[in-house]
C-alpha cells in the first residue's frame, strides 16, 4: 500500500513508474490535443491541472498537536481518530481552527509510521491531555504537490513526487507534510484534496 512509495520518498529511491514524471509540464503548457473545457467527460486525472513541485516557503504556525503511530493497513482511520481528538478538544473550549489540519510524518518503516496530527490555532487550549501539546508547524523551503482523491490512492502521488525529486536531483529532509484542504472528518474519502509538502535540505 502507501508504505512502499513513502519509504521510497524518504529514501529517495527512484520509483519504477515514470509515467507520472511530467505533470508539472502539463500544468504549465496545456496540450494542444486537450479537449475544450466544455467536454466534461474527460477521463484525464485532475492532478494535471495542479502545480506540481511548486517551490514554496512554509511559515510556522502555532498548532495544537497529538503524536501517534499507525500501521499501513489502518493508516487513514488512525489519522482520522487523531483529528477527531483534536477537534473535540477545540470544540469543548470554543476554539476555532486557524487553518487546515495537517499530518507531519516523522518516520516510516515497513510496518507503519509515526506522525504528528496538527491543527493551527490562535489561542492556546487549556488543560491539554498528556498526549497533546502546543507547538509550531514545520517551516522552511519545501516543494508543494497536490493530491486529489482517496488516501489509499496516494501511492501514485508519492511515486510522482519520488520521480520528480530524482529527476531534479533534489534532496529532501526525512519528513513530509500533508495539509488537508478538505475537512477529512466531513469529506468523502474519494473527494479529498491534500497538499503534500516535501521540505528540502
Amino acid at each position: 500500500m502507501n508504505r512502499f512509495c513513502r519509504l521510497a520518498l524518504l529514501a529517495l529511491i527512484p520509483a519504477a513508474t515514470m509515467s507520472f514524471g511530467v505533470p508539472g509540464a502539463l500544468a504549465q503548457t496545456p496540450s494542444p490535443a486537450a479537449p475544450p473545457p466544455a467536454a466534461a467527460a474527460t477521463p484525464a486525472p485532475v492532478q494535471t491541472a495542479d502545480p506540481f513541485g511548486l517551490e514554496t516557503t512554509l511559515e510556522p504556525k502555532k498548532v495544537v498537536m497529538v503524536k501517534g503511530t499507525a500501521n499501513w493497513d489502518s493508516a487513514f482511520d488512525t489519522l482520522i481518530d487523531a483529528f477527531k481528538a483534536l477537534n473535540t478538544l477545540l470544540d469543548k473550549q470554543g476554539i476555532k481552527p486557524a487553518g487546515n489540519s495537517m499530518i507531519v510524518y516523522t518516520s516510516t518503516d515497513d510496518t507503519g509510521f509515526t506522525f504528528l496530527a496538527e491543527i493551527p490555532v490562535e489561542q492556546d487550549p487549556k488543560n491539554l491531555p498528556k498526549d497533546m501539546s502546543i507547538g509550531k508547524s514545520p517551516e522552511g523551503k519545501a516543494l508543494k504537490f497536490v493530491h486529489r482523491g482517496s488516501y489509499d490512492n496516494m501511492d501514485n502521488t508519492y511515486e510522482a513526487i519520488t520521480n520528480h525529486l530524482d529527476d531534479k536531483k533534489l534532496e529532501a529532509k526525512d519528513t513530509f507534510i500533508e495539509e488537508y484542504l478538505t475537512d477529512p472528518l466531513k469529506t468523502a474519502e474519494d473527494k479529498l484534496v491534500i497538499n503534500v509538502f516535501v521540505p528540502l535540505k
